[in-house]
């Protein structure tokens, strides 16, 4: 049986019947996540699968109800490592299913170059500010902010990593496009899908999904947006499927 600390709980993955520990002081994830899980393209029967930033391992989990790969999740903060480790034990997945503590720009020598054929990432979304205007919170601040890792970090270490031909899939906020589009050409990543999410229609786009192919050929395709809710305020019949695997 999984031991909780502090303030931590086990909450329901429904879609994917699993559970997963968080906690509201530390790290709990976000939509975003469950987005990007959704969104990349994995193989179904085998493989070798990498998610850096991994938080509390919840891309790790989800993805392994699409793949029978090997997933390995990347995470610097120990609490975290930890939370995501028990998690992995809980529901019986550590035959297929890793934790790496460390820093996500050292993988490439710890893990080797060109070794995976899919490597995922929800990085930081904001620059880091003064620490006057900085989340007292450690734990949601670097999860937050660009303090371990930028956007460039991220993505060059994605490249490093990903075989030929893998696929690399990022999360990250639409004012970033043009950075990720560049950066993502500067270390050899072709953007192949972009899908744009959108709290309601009629709103603008706050979440934005890009899958690149290592030394792709150019031949972007724009998915169909994303509507997370109705006009009723309640979960749209996409969402609930992904959150709930309503039909």
């Amino acid at each position: 049986m999984v031991k909780l600390k502090e303030d931590e709980r086990l909450d329901y993955l429904l879609a994917e019947n699993l559970r997963i520990i968080q906690s509201p002081s530390v790290f709990a994830f976000s939509l975003d996540a469950v987005l990007l899980a959704r969104f990349v393209y994995v193989p179904i029967q085998k493989g070798k699968l990498l998610d850096l930033c991994s938080g509390n391992g919840v891309i790790p989990l989800f993805l392994s109800a699409k793949t029978k790969g090997d997933i390995t999740g990347v995470e610097i903060q120990p609490r975290l490592y930890d939370m995501a480790v028990r998690s992995i034990e809980y529901n019986g997945l550590q035959h297929r299913l890793h934790m790496i503590l460390g820093d996500i720009k050292e993988m490439p020598k710890q893990l080797g170059y060109g070794k995976f054929d899919v490597v995922t990432c929800n990085p930081p979304y904001f620059a880091t500010p003064p620490k006057s205007e900085m989340n007292p919170n450690e734990h949601l601040a670097i999860a937050r902010h660009e303090i371990y890792c930028t956007l460039e970090d991220a993505i060059k270490v994605a490249s490093d990593l990903v075989r030929q031909g893998g696929k690399v899939a990022f999360v990250h906020r639409p004012g970033r496009l043009i950075d990720i589009i560049t950066l993502m050409r500067r270390y050899r990543l072709e953007p192949k899908r972009i899908q744009f999410v959108y709290p309601k229609a009629g709103k603008d786009a706050n979440t934005l999904l890009v899958e690149a192919i290592k030394d792709g050929r150019p031949d972007l395709k724009i998915e169909k947006p994303l509507i997370v809710y109705d006009d009723k305020n309640e979960y749209t019949r996409e969402i609930r499927e992904i959150l709930y695997g309503e039909s």
